[in-house]
């Protein structure tokens, strides 16, 4: 009996799957085992001397990711719209004895962005560590949203992510190193109301470091790792001052920042904070809708943010409207400094 001309196709896709499941089945063990390894045996890399960039660097969660980064002896390049606090961020970094430069940079503008990677490449060196983090929230129905807020929230969350990447990530290539660390949300991967744009665009954050991950490996580009970090809302940090969340409590940010930090060393894909919510993405599928959004409106009746302080970023306008903050911003430092010293904490 003659063989099917189809029998070899057949062949290769069995032989195809096998080895996917073989090759699976390694990786999940591979992983399982570096879970359940004790902190001090985990793999961490050295960051020392590495060019380490974190966007709204003049204040809130990437001041405190700049301080940490410092104190493990990289190199730290801050990038902010707002560039008295950014200087005062170079500040405390040089006074821990660390380098730090600073530059003034509007991510909601593309040649702006080109321009002042440009010019880091140029006075600093080739980035090999980069944190995208600025974000900014209106938290408003979106029927109340302003269009150009909404143009804004994007602008900034997440197409600012492709300017960034595709002014660094080239040398990465080139030398087969470096690290990008897309700081993401919850709100990346379940809707909130009031926070539609904002969902919205971290949703694509996080989409953006997927697709990027598995393009670099289709590329065989595997000395570049790329990182998501999915927090809950977080204090202090200017966007979530006093958000209604019930049952579960906000988080500190100087506890997300060490979170993110020992992300980095690690090399981890996904980071979800607190990590009970690794989980979600299997809930959402396995529940009805009915029950998720029941969730979601119990634990969060209201994520407006009343009362905004200092925004991460911002976006110039004109003259007239950038707020003065240098009052609050030593003060919160002070605060920042007087609570570490009290509780012998590290940044």
């Amino acid at each position: 009996m003659a063989a099917s001309p189809k029998d070899p196709q057949l062949m290769r896709s069995l032989l195809d799957a096998g080895s996917f499941l073989l090759l699976a089945a390694w990786l999940i063990v591979k992983a399982i085992y570096r879970a359940c390894l004790p902190a001090t045996y985990s793999y961490r890399k050295d960051i020392s001397g590495e060019v380490a960039l974190v966007t709204g660097g003049g204040g809130g969660l990437g001041r405190l990711l700049a301080l940490r980064l410092a104190k493990l002896g990289a190199k730290v390049v801050l990038w902010d719209i707002n560039i008295k606090g950014v200087e005062e961020t170079v500040g405390l970094v040089k006074g821990l004895g660390g380098k730090a430069y600073g530059f003034e940079c509007n991510l909601a503008d593309k040649d702006d962005v080109y321009r002042v990677a440009k010019k880091t490449q140029q006075e600093v060196g080739n980035v090999n560590i980069l944190i995208n983090n600025a974000g900014v929230v209106s938290g408003q129905l979106l029927l109340n949203t302003p269009d150009h807020l909404i143009k804004r929230t994007f602008d900034v969350n997440v197409i600012s992510h492709f300017w960034t990447v595709k002014a660094f990530l080239p040398k990465m290539i080139e030398k087969d190193h470096g690290h990008i660390v897309t700081i993401a949300s919850m709100a990346g991967h379940i809707g909130v109301t009031k926070l539609v744009d904002y969902c919205a665009s971290k949703y694509a954050a996080v989409g953006f470091d997927e697709a990027l991950k598995v393009e670099l490996e289709a590329q065989g580009v595997l000395g570049v790792k790329t990182t998501v970090i999915c927090p809950y809302f977080i204090q202090q940090t200017g966007m979530f001052e006093n958000v209604s969340s019930k049952f579960l409590p906000t988080l500190k940010s100087n506890d997300v920042a060490d979170r993110i930090i020992e992300a980095i060393q690690r090399e981890e894909n996904l980071v979800t904070i607190p990590g009970i919510f690794r989980g979600l993405g299997i809930l959402k599928v396995i529940m009805p809708w009915e029950v998720i959004s029941l969730f979601i409106r119990a634990i969060l009746p209201d994520a407006a943010p009343h009362q905004q302080m200092s925004p991460i970023v911002q976006i110039r306008e004109t003259e007239d409207t950038l707020p003065h903050k240098s009052d609050s911003i030593t003060s919160a430092m002070s605060q920042l400094n007087h609570r570490l010293l009290a509780t012998g904490k590290d940044l």
